[in-house]
């Protein structure tokens, strides 16, 4: 049976725009953290600190496991990068994705930033990969179908030479990190579930782009998520909300 989607209330929305603001804040801690000689370890401690100073919770630590309050992913990462000792450099790119409660309510988002001066094609990637997020909700409007959302993403990458990760996708969010339904950045193969946007539904569009192939495989350590190639990766999420015009951001403030 199908997990239900969860439609949210005026003021369950008003509880989401804050963890969202909270969220949006920290990412751009993290973000104001991404220099040369740093450790992830001192990235995520950065996005850790301006959680729980705003009142929020850092939802990702301890979820199934994880370590740590921020994903920190480098070059060839794709996602789920584990924050430590490793030291980021000039003329790398890191991805920071990570989530926040507040009063029971969860945002999510995430972005791709160049350390230094990076390659041309890191610099056309990160540029790519957070324009796909807008090209794709593009269709995130009452009537559309989830999928609309997905196809837009995957021709708008591929349109620039890149490739869209096919074994994780977005998700819809409020009360858990993860909820129905699955948001794909691709246009998905056979009869997988593709229900039409609804006023109130709260979803995160994240396109996890790869430079060279498409495929992934997972690390030892169960958690870190690289391109298959040794290619580069970004990333780049936003808590949505749909209404019954444009797709109002809530984790944008921070980025405009």
């Amino acid at each position: 049976m199908a997990e239900s989607i969860t439609i949210k209330s005026p003021h369950e929305i008003e509880i989401m725009r804050r963890a969202a603001q909270i969220t949006a804040g920290a990412r751009s801690m993290g973000r104001q953290a991404v220099r040369d000689g740093l450790t992830t370890r001192q990235i995520d401690r950065a996005v850790h600190e301006y959680i729980v100073k705003n009142g929020g919770k850092p939802s990702c630590l301890g979820y199934e496991g994880f370590p740590a309050a921020t994903c920190v992913s480098v070059n060839d990462e794709v996602i789920h990068g584990i924050p430590g000792k490793r030291i980021v450099r000039n003329g790398d790119i890191v991805s920071i994705d990570l989530c926040a409660a507040y009063r029971g309510f969860i945002g999510d988002c995430a972005g791709t930033y160049p350390v230094g001066e990076v390659s041309e094609e890191a610099k056309k990637l990160i540029e790519v990969t957070r324009q796909a997020f807008f090209e794709g909700i593009r269709f995130a409007k009452v009537g559309y179908r989830v999928h609309d959302i997905g196809e837009a993403v995957q021709d708008y990458v591929e349109s620039h030479g890149f490739s869209v990760v096919r074994d994780f996708v977005g998700h819809g969010i409020g009360r858990s990190m993860h909820e129905a339904p699955e948001v794909p950045n691709y246009r998905p193969e056979g009869h997988r579930p593709n229900p039409r946007l609804v006023k109130g539904m709260t979803i995160c569009v994240e396109p996890m782009v790869c430079a060279g192939d498409w495929r992934i495989r997972i690390l030892n350590d169960g958690w870190t998520v690289v391109t298959a190639d040794h290619s580069l990766a970004a990333h780049y999420e936003n808590t949505i909300l749909i209404t019954d015009g444009e797709p109002e951001i809530l984790t944008m403030a921070d980025d405009i």
